[in-house]
């Protein structure tokens, strides 16, 4: 359970990107950083990777305390850190999205209510919590090409040392079109702020 819990804690988090983009939005900061001599991206990508390394300490904490009711790392080092790169670089990727959505709505609540809105399916609907055969028709379907299901099972087999399979490339594939998507229409948004 571990793994999936890791997983849906990142993907929680990635939402205070947004938030916090919608809160310097209303107090005025974006338009103090605009007015300096810097990369429009540099904003977004500092408050991005900000949420990274946030990511990467949640992380070590949940796993002491899930080593201490039982979790242990049985197969090699090595694969438990790819699973938990691939988590936090999953966190990255669904922040540029709550990027997008911060500086779309402009308001705090706005934003945190706009982030549960596309977050609670993908946690929900996915691998975290049940095996996906035991879900009806139309949910199995959704919860098969689920981001988050691809990326649960990687991590899953990387901690418990089972087979990868393509779950790996889906989620490489998952993150890296994200990436592309929400970058590009992050910066357009925070350009277009006036």
């Amino acid at each position: 359970l571990l793994p999936g819990i890791l997983v849906q804690t990142v993907l929680f988090g990635s939402m205070m990107t947004g938030v916090g983009l919608a809160d310097d939005v209303s107090k005025g900061m974006i338009d103090r950083f605009r007015s300096l001599p810097m990369a429009r991206s540099a904003v977004l990508a500092g408050r991005t990777i900000s949420e990274c390394v946030r990511n990467f300490f949640v992380i070590i904490l949940m796993v002491i305390v899930g080593y201490m009711i039982g979790f242990r790392i049985e197969h090699g080092f090595l694969n438990f850190f790819l699973g938990m790169l691939l988590t936090i670089l999953f966190g990255f990727a669904f922040s540029w999205i709550s990027a997008t959505i911060g500086l779309a709505v402009k308001n705090v609540e706005t934003a945190q209510t706009a982030g549960f809105i596309w977050v609670f399916p993908l946690a929900f609907a996915s691998s975290i919590f049940v095996p996906i055969e035991t879900m009806k028709t139309g949910l199995r379907i959704f919860a098969e090409h689920n981001p988050v299901t691809y990326i649960v099972n990687t991590v899953r087999a990387l901690s418990l040392g089972t087979p990868v399979g393509n779950n790996i490339w889906y989620s490489l594939a998952w993150i890296l079109g994200i990436l592309i998507v929400f970058v590009p229409l992050a910066v357009s948004r925070y350009r277009k702020i006036s």
